[in-house]
C-alpha cells in the first residue's frame, strides 16, 4: 500500500510504525474471511481491510477522527485473526492500537461513552473496586431488563452468581517447590481474574510447585494494562505496565527468574508486547527483558515433566482464546497437555473465530458480542463435551454465561489430573467428573 506521510509526520514513532505496517498491506482481502465482525455485519468497513483504509486516511491527513471512523474502529475486537490469516505479515495489532490512542486524544465521545469508559478504566483493573462493583451488579441484576442502555444491562448481567472470597495466595510471597527445584518463575496474578475466579491462580501455584517450580508473586506487580491500552488510554496503561516491569526487573536482578508466567492469555499478549510499548522509554531495556521471558502457562508446562495420565473418560471441548492462538501463536500446547493428562479433546467448528468477550468488548459492544457468543456456544455444545476448557478468564465468563456445560481453566484440569483437588466448577452433580484421576 502506498502512503504519503510527510517527513514531519514520520518523526513521531507511532506514526512511523503505522507507516511501516500500512506499506505491508497489499489489499488482498484474505483477512475478511476470518474477521468475526465482518462475518456478523457484512460491512467492508467492519473488516480489517476496511479499517486499515479508515486509519490510513485519518493518520495521513492528520485529521480529527469523525464518528464514522470511530464507530468502525470501536467495533474491532482486536482478536487478531487477521494477523494469522494475512500472507503479507501486516501487524494489525500495533496499527489499531495507535488508531485507538489517536482517537482517544483527538475525538470527543458522547457523554455516555466517556462515562462508561471512565468507569471501566477505574474499576476493572483494581480487584477490590471490581469486587464491590460485582456485588452491586449482583444486587441490581434482577432489574437489568429495566435498563435503557444495552451496555448497562450487559454490566449487570456479567455479575457471577457467587463472588469468591479473596485468595491470600495472590499476596506477594514465594511458594517453595514440592519436587526438586527446576525453575524459579514469577506468576502474574492479574486484576479482574482475582475478583472473578481465584481458583485459577491457586491451581497454577499448586501445579507449578508440584512440577518443581519456585513460584514468586512479586511485590508491586498487578494489572498488565491491557484493558486501558485497548481503550487508547496510553498514559494509564503505561503507568500500570511500568509497575510490573519494575517489580519483575527487581526479581530478575535479585534471585533471578527463568520465566514470567501468565495464565490469562489476554494479559500475556500485552506483556509480551512491553518491549514495543516501551521502546522509546527509559524503561526500554527492562521492558524488553520482561517481554523476553514472559510465557503463557502452557509454554512453561510443555517444558516440564507433566506426568502421563490414564484415560479419564472425559471429553473436553477446548476453546482457543484469540489472544493465545492469534496474539501469541500458541495453538497446540494446551491440547497436547490435556491429552497427556488423559483427557479426550474435541474442538468446535471455526475455532479461529472469537467468542465475543475481547476484554471490555462485551460491555461496550453488547449486541455484536452476544451474536458471537451464541455462535461459539452453539459450536461447542455441538461436540457434546463433558467439560469446556479455556486459557483466558474473559472467554470463560463469556462462554459460561451461555451454556450449562461447566467451563474451567486448562490449568485447573491439569492440576486435578496431577493430584490436586477437583475444580470447584465441577460440582457434586457433575457425574462424569466424580472419578478420581489416575496417573501412571
Amino acid at each position: 500500500m502506498q502512503t504519503t506521510f510527510t517527513p514531519e509526520q514520520l518523526t513521531d514513532p507511532a506514526t512511523e510504525r503505522s507507516n511501516q505496517i500500512l506499506r505491508t498491506c497489499v489489499h488482498c482481502g484474505f483477512c475478511t474471511a476470518t474477521c468475526p465482525t465482518y462475518q456478523v455485519l457484512g460491512d467492508e468497513l467492519d473488516s480489517p481491510r476496511g479499517r486499515i483504509y479508515l486509519i490510513k486516511d485519518m493518520l495521513e491527513n492528520d485529521r480529527d477522527p469523525d464518528a464514522k471512523t470511530v464507530k468502525h474502529i470501536d467495533r474491532c475486537l482486536s482478536c487478531l485473526a487477521c494477523m494469522t490469516t494475512c500472507p503479507s505479515g501486516v501487524h494489525y495489532m500495533h496499527l489499531v492500537d495507535h488508531a485507538r490512542e489517536y482517537i482517544e486524544q483527538r475525538y470527543k465521545r458522547p457523554f455516555s461513552d466517556r462515562a462508561l469508559r471512565w468507569i471501566l478504566a477505574r474499576i476493572l483493573p483494581y480487584p477490590m473496586r471490581f469486587r464491590v462493583a460485582l456485588l452491586g451488579a449482583k444486587i441490581g441484576r434482577p432489574f437489568a431488563g429495566l435498563m435503557p442502555d444495552a451496555r448497562l444491562r450487559a454490566m449487570l448481567e456479567m455479575a457471577p452468581k457467587t463472588i469468591p472470597p479473596v485468595s491470600r495466595n495472590d499476596d506477594p510471597q514465594t511458594f517453595a517447590p514440592v519436587a526438586p527445584r527446576k525453575k524459579r518463575v514469577a506468576l502474574m496474578t492479574g486484576c479482574a481474574q482475582k475478583a472473578l475466579n481465584t481458583d485459577i491462580n491457586d491451581a497454577t501455584i499448586r501445579l507449578l510447585t508440584r512440577l518443581g517450580c519456585e513460584v514468586v508473586v512479586a511485590e508491586g506487580a498487578g494489572c498488565c494494562g491491557a484493558l486501558t491500552h485497548h481503550m487508547g488510554k496510553s498514559d494509564e496503561s503505561h503507568a500500570t505496565a511500568a509497575k510490573n516491569i519494575r517489580a519483575w526487573a527487581r526479581e530478575m536482578d535479585a534471585d533471578g527468574l527463568d520465566a514470567i508466567v501468565i495464565n490469562t492469555s489476554g494479559c500475556g499478549t500485552t506483556v509480551k508486547d512491553y518491549g514495543h510499548m516501551f521502546r522509546n522509554d527509559r524503561l526500554a531495556e527492562d521492558a524488553a527483558r520482561v517481554s523476553g521471558i514472559a510465557m503463557d502457562v502452557s509454554e512453561l508446562l510443555i517444558k516440564l515433566d507433566l506426568p502421563e495420565g490414564e484415560d479419564k473418560e472425559l471429553v473436553v471441548a477446548y476453546h482457543a482464546a484469540c489472544s493465545l492462538q492469534h496474539g501469541q501463536k500458541i495453538k497446540t500446547f494446551p491440547k497436547d497437555l490435556l491429552r497427556r493428562a488423559g483427557f479426550s479433546i474435541v474442538e468446535p467448528a471455526d475455532p479461529h473465530l472469537c467468542c465475543g468477550s475481547a476484554g471490555t468488548y462485551n460491555l461496550m459492544q453488547p449486541e455484536i458480542s452476544k451474536q458471537l457468543k451464541a455462535r461459539k456456544v452453539r459450536t461447542l455444545e455441538a461436540k457434546k463435551p463433558d467439560i469446556i476448557a479455556a486459557g483466558n478468564i474473559g472467554c470463560m465468563m463469556q462462554i459460561g454465561s451461555g451454556t450449562q456445560i461447566p467451563i474451567v481453566h486448562t490449568v485447573e484440569l491439569l492440576d486435578w489430573a496431577t493430584g490436586g483437588p477437583k475444580p470447584p466448577a465441577l460440582d457434586a452433580e457433575f457425574n462424569p467428573g466424580s472419578a478420581i484421576p489416575r496417573l501412571r
